[in-house]
């Protein structure tokens, strides 16, 4: 063989190498939306534990105000996997986003909470009352509206404010707000601080989903091992969590668990789990139902159009 075309062969196969060892390591980042919340502790604890890199997967962690925001990201393009409420899921769902349940992640861990002055006492004292909640498009707007519902009255009723779940607090703790609907820790946090929580959610909905992990169609079809190998991830980290909760709560971030031994009380209040057996799918059938029923659905969903179906 020609010298020449020897050198040129070399060129483009060092050229090649090159490229894939500068470029790769971008392609093959998988971006993970979550939101402030110790239900998406699973993330957390994989995430901390290096369980992502030992299985060769580069992530970026990425956090989102609400689930609507990061159903949105998702929408564009801009996160392969979500840990999210099923409520934004189901309505993006319903309104054409390629995504994919791919696995459950808890269920409850929300809760109104009121200002221990609020007056609030029973269901009618919160007439009139200025109520937060994380945004119209999550879980926990779905489960207020439910709650007012059952009990005669309706979102109307109320003053209802949009808020960071992290700023709800020290909204409450100043009196801009009488009580909110959030989620853990922040509850745990609030009662802390004095105030009240009026009702949990599991007595809202008991053993109701809340947050999945999610996956985009486009991230499965050309992903699938990373897919199966995420999902273990996520099972192994569960179980940690569920055996190893006091230890499970120091794994998280900062940001999110402001008084480590308040998490852990938080953290054993609601239960974590994984995978997608009959059963939890019968769960959100149930609860997309429900969603239909109040509106929050224009329509139902099929099993097929929510959930992964693995091969």
């Amino acid at each position: 063989m020609d010298n020449k075309v020897i050198v040129i062969i070399i060129a483009i196969v060092v050229v090649a190498v090159g490229a894939y060892f500068l470029l790769g390591s971008g392609s093959n980042e998988v971006t993970i939306g979550y939101l402030p919340s110790d239900h998406d502790a699973a993330l957390f604890v994989a995430d901390a534990q290096g369980q992502y890199k030992a299985n060769g997967i580069n992530t970026k962690l990425v956090q989102f105000n609400n689930g609507g925001d990061l159903m949105t990201a998702m929408a564009s393009g801009d996160v392969d996997v979500g840990y999210v409420g099923i409520t934004p899921v189901l309505s993006s769902i319903a309104n054409g986003v390629p995504v994919k349940v791919i696995s459950a992640a808890q269920t409850e861990g929300s809760g109104i909470v009121v200002a221990k002055d609020s007056g609030i006492n029973s269901v009618s004292d919160l007439n009139g009352k200025k109520i937060a909640t994380p945004g119209e498009s999550s879980i926990q707007h779905m489960l207020l509206t439910y709650y007012l519902k059952q009990n005669g009255m309706s979102l109307s009723d109320l003053k209802i404010s949009s808020m960071k779940v992290p700023s709800m607090n020290d909204a409450l703790k100043t009196g801009k707000i009488d009580g909110m609907i959030t989620f853990e820790p922040y509850v745990s946090i609030a009662e802390k601080n004095g105030a009240k929580v009026f009702v949990d959610s599991s007595e809202i909905i008991p053993d109701h989903p809340c947050c999945v992990v999610v996956a985009s169609d486009k991230f499965i079809d050309e992903h699938p091992n990373e897919t199966q190998t995420i999902l273990d991830i996520h099972e192994n980290a569960t179980n940690y969590i569920n055996n190893n909760t006091d230890e499970a709560a120091s794994l998280l971030p900062s940001d999110i668990v402001s008084d480590v031994e308040v998490e852990k009380v938080a953290m054993s209040g609601f239960p974590f789990i994984s995978g997608l057996n009959d059963t939890y799918k019968q769960k959100v059938m149930d609860f997309m139902k429900l969603e239909v029923d109040l509106g929050v659905l224009k329509k139902p969903l099929s099993e097929d159009e929510i959930f992964y179906q693995s091969s």
